[in-house]
């Protein structure tokens, strides 16, 4: 088994509304154990900022599921809520990223992990510090220490999960 880290998107169809439906798939899945989930914040867009603000948060589980075939579930939950991504960085009714799979570092052509964007994204990070603050992060830092380099201050507490 393998503890593996995803964040959550989406600003299209009722955000909350996808995040949790993603949720409770995850939950609900044969191969995904332990499921926890940090809180949901709002945040603006990455990129164009001609779009509705998004909501997001990051979930933990243990998986025996290969790395491709994590992705390859993510990528079907997205599809089962009618993934809509109209242009890179644009808006989206779901995006679910796998951003940590155990301590493996992979680049491949379909995956990269850890997530490329990871460490500068605050809406990454503040949830990932709500299910691991201690964990160390590829650059070295800790969840935290890397939580105090970044400006969060767009982002807005939604609910906890």
């Amino acid at each position: 088994m393998v503890h593996a880290y995803i964040g959550l998107g989406s600003n299209l169809n009722n955000p909350i509304e996808q995040l949790d439906r993603a949720i409770d798939t995850l939950r609900q899945h044969e191969d995904l154990h332990h499921v926890r989930v940090s809180s949901i914040y709002g945040s603006k867009p990455v990129g164009p900022q001609d779009q509705p603000d998004y909501v997001n948060a990051v979930a933990s589980f243990e998986t025996s599921l290969a790395p491709l075939d994590l992705l390859d579930l993510l990528q079907s939950i997205e599809q089962a809520q009618r993934r809509v991504r109209e242009r890179h960085w644009g808006p989206r009714t779901l995006d679910l990223d796998l951003l940590l799979y155990g301590q493996e570092t992979l680049q491949l052509p379909r995956l990269v992990v850890p997530h490329a964007f990871m460490l500068e994204r605050g809406f990454v990070i503040k949830p990932l510090h709500d299910l691991a603050p201690n964990l160390c992060l590829a650059n070295g830092n800790k969840v935290h220490e890397q939580l105090q380099q970044l400006d969060t201050s767009d982002l807005v507490f939604i609910k906890e999960e």
